[in-house]
């Protein structure tokens, strides 16, 4: 599932801007059907014109009802009565979504025989200052066995021992879910730290879900600004 929202707040209209020919949605919706990883692959949105978008090139959309809060709102609304078992959630500004990352996360919950994990997503390790700096940018941090502990738009860990090895990590919005665990998130409400913070996987781990993290060295670009957008133009080339 691929939530699509025309108004993004920092953005606007940011999945109909053009990368090299396409927009971006389209891109993403392609990229996400060539990696022959799913049973289907669709778009959701309250967009008329990014409904049309994917529709008029062969793509497979929903409307969503509702005005939803984020992504994952959008997706239990459309998948409360579908018949599936696992559900991917790839945002419609990553256009260079690939085959890799996403087969890890399915890997997750081959593996997870004690149905131990609600959900997994992506992470990358970043190095540059600016970027673990940057308020724009997810950081997470994890245990021993990769279960997320915290995101933040701060830097964590605090740097106040330079030389303690500690790595960071920026969080990619790519998650999967059991059905159950989506629609657990769509029922239950805000709490404070995610309305602090506005990262909606935070509401699980308030509410005690287990999020593991999957690393990843596939960097991309995810749109959220116009520079973002000269970026990913540059990495297409």
């Amino acid at each position: 599932m691929i939530p699509a929202r025309y108004a993004a707040s920092r953005f606007p209209g940011k999945l109909m801007q053009d990368l090299h020919g396409k927009t971006v949605i389209l891109r993403t919706y392609e990229a996400t059907v060539a990696t022959n990883l799913f049973d289907d692959v669709i778009v959701v949105t309250d967009s008329d014109i990014i409904y049309n978008e994917i529709v008029s090139n062969g793509g497979k959309a929903m409307m969503s009802i509702k005005e939803h809060d984020c992504g994952s709102d959008r997706i239990a609304e459309a998948v409360e009565n579908l018949d599936i078992d696992i559900v991917i959630n790839v945002q419609g500004d990553e256009p260079f979504t690939d085959e890799k990352s996403l087969s890890k996360l399915i890997q997750v919950f081959k593996e997870d025989k004690n149905k131990e994990v609600d959900l997994a997503s992506l992470m990358v390790h970043i190095t540059e200052e600016a970027e673990i700096n940057n308020p724009n940018t997810v950081k997470v941090i994890v245990d021993q066995s990769k279960f997320a502990l915290y995101f933040s738009r701060s830097p964590i860990p605090y740097p106040r021992e330079k030389k303690s090895g500690a790595k960071y990590y920026k969080h990619k919005g790519v998650y999967a879910f059991r059905k159950e665990a989506i629609l657990d998130f769509y029922r239950l409400p805000m709490l404070p730290l995610e309305a602090s913070e506005k990262i909606e996987c935070i509401r699980y781990l308030e509410y005690g879900k287990r999020i593991k993290m999957v690393e990843t060295d596939i960097q991309g670009v995810e749109i959220d600004t116009k520079e973002d957008l000269e970026r990913a133009k540059k990495l297409w080339r």
